[in-house]
């Protein structure tokens, strides 16, 4: 399948997606703040950079876009331009994501996922999903659990390539 818009376009596209500051970040941001839990921001001294560290509780989160970070679900498949290139810079995100999870943890850090996917799907409605993940995401924050993932991920499958 070709794409549906020009090179231009798809380029200017790509270049608004945003690494931190997005609009589902700011709206779990404001949501945990509501719930009284106190953050500080993309602190770079940690693996991975997580989007929102408590301290207080040695916790980390980070908001995950499925199709960046490779979820798994419905949302994260792999485009039909060029696929052998995305799915290789894919899967290196998906790792260098497990890396930092694996080092955090090392350092005595819980951590927690919040993916896209438990706002975005079919037939969800996305204010209450994302009041219910932050109700999730602050009892987590408040608890000893080592970590969590909001949803879980999907079992791993293979994506679909130029021979399927």
């Amino acid at each position: 399948m070709t794409d549906t818009v020009d090179a231009p376009t798809r380029s200017r596209m790509m270049a608004s997606v945003r690494s931190r500051n997005s609009r589902i970040e700011i709206a779990v941001r404001r949501r945990l703040f509501a719930l009284g839990l106190r953050y500080r921001l993309h602190r770079r001294d940690l693996p991975g950079t997580p989007d929102f560290v408590f301290p207080k509780h040695r916790s980390a989160v980070f908001v995950h876009g499925c199709f960046w970070h490779l979820h798994g679900c419905e949302l994260s498949s792999i485009p039909a331009t060029r696929p052998d290139w995305w799915r290789a810079k894919l899967e290196r995100n998906a790792e260098r994501d497990a890396e930092a999870v694996s080092r955090l943890r090392r350092l005595g850090w819980r951590v927690l996922t919040i993916w896209e996917c438990r706002f975005r799907r079919t037939g969800v409605n996305r204010e209450r999903a994302l009041d219910e993940a932050c109700r999730e995401a602050a009892a987590f924050v408040r608890s000893s659990r080592p970590m969590l993932e909001i949803p879980r991920r999907a079992p791993a499958r293979r994506a679909p390539g130029p021979d399927s």
